[in-house]
């Protein structure tokens, strides 16, 4: 028995419960026992949390997508890993799906996982910084470097700047050599964002942020391809997609991961063929990038921001932070501290 985080029906997340009996599935012959050092949560388990439609959840589950810890047992297939290695895991238990979902994640403390989800964390690298990035840092890897083609010299701006995805999102670009506009409410987080490489900072609370676009940096004008910016990072969808086609130039491109706000918004079309633009989906990550983002912590070109480590037993306050969107970076949940 051990303790978990435990979600038994979908709805609040007054609906989860600490507890301290819970039973975990034992390893099969291809499976690791990991003793859970620290689980990042992502917006993703709040959406588990409430329910989704079409997808239907064996409860009651243990949320939590993104884990690191040390390997506890072996299952008797699993060859090249001891018990005791650091590991990340990769998130997708194949042929089931994601943790935290469709299996037992990271809010207890132990978990169980396939040997083919490991990934070795180096020495210098943390378990909370290893946590910190699978889904949030994974998904924007993915989004900017290898679909969205990010370059030097392109302004690109990036909208809900100050949370997991966006403040990686923010640091690529910085590392590519962009010039940087972050979106972000609140003068506390517009000055994180300084402080984390942007180059300028809109604070969307204040302000209507495609306006602001225009005043600062020029209306686009498809005739001289002038104004605007090259690239938008918009995982929000509803109000904000409009003015997002609005603010990229002639050739610009949207880049999008997900719909935090709403997957249905207006659209219009003028504008994305007048302006030649280029819509782009980017969905989940690769081994590969959960690779190279090992390797610029490791380097030190990349230090996730993390807002705070809470234990175990305030798992569920850590919760309601995330819901409550009072954070910059990520939010840590150590078991085992």
């Amino acid at each position: 028995m051990v303790k978990a985080v435990v979600l038994r029906q979908h709805g609040s997340i007054g609906a989860l419960r600490v507890e301290t009996d819970w039973q975990p599935k034992p390893p099969g012959a291809e499976d690791v026992l990991l003793r859970v050092r620290a689980c990042s949560l992502n917006y993703h388990d709040i959406f588990t949390i409430r329910g989704m439609p079409g997808i239907k959840l064996d409860l009651p589950v243990v949320p939590g997508n993104d884990v690191a810890g040390e390997i506890l047992e072996l299952g008797t297939a699993v060859e090249g890993w001891h018990p005791g290695d650091r590991v990340l895991l990769n998130p997708v238990y194949p042929g089931r799906g994601l943790m935290g979902e469709m299996l037992d994640g990271g809010l207890a403390e132990v978990c169980r996982a396939h040997h083919s989800q490991l990934i070795r964390i180096p020495a210098a690298v943390t378990f909370a910084q290893a946590a910190a990035l699978p889904v949030a840092y994974g998904t924007a890897h993915r989004m900017m470097m290898t679909k969205g083609r990010i370059a030097a010299g392109e302004r690109v701006l990036i909208l809900g700047a100050s949370g997991g995805v966006g403040t990686c999102c923010v640091m690529l670009a910085k590392q590519q050599g962009c010039e940087v506009v972050a979106c972000a409410r609140g003068a506390e987080k517009a000055a994180q964002l300084k402080a984390l490489g942007a180059d300028h900072v809109i604070d969307y609370g204040e302000v209507d942020f495609m306006k602001e676009v225009w005043r600062r940096f020029g209306k686009p004008d498809r005739r001289v391809e002038k104004g605007g910016v090259d690239v938008v990072v918009n995982y929000t969808g509803g109000d904000t997609w409009i003015p997002s086609l609005r603010v990229l130039k002639k050739g610009g491109r949207l880049l999008c991961c997900g719909a935090t706000a709403g997957f249905d918004p207006k659209e219009d079309l003028r504008f994305l063929w007048t302006y030649e633009l280029e819509l782009i989906g980017s969905n989940g990550w690769k081994p590969a990038d959960l690779q190279a983002l090992l390797a610029m912590v490791e380097s030190g070109r990349m230090a996730p921001p993390i807002d705070r480590e809470y234990s175990l037993d305030d798992g569920v306050v850590a919760l309601q932070a995330l819901e409550d969107r009072a954070f910059f970076g990520k939010i840590i949940v150590a078991p085992n501290s």
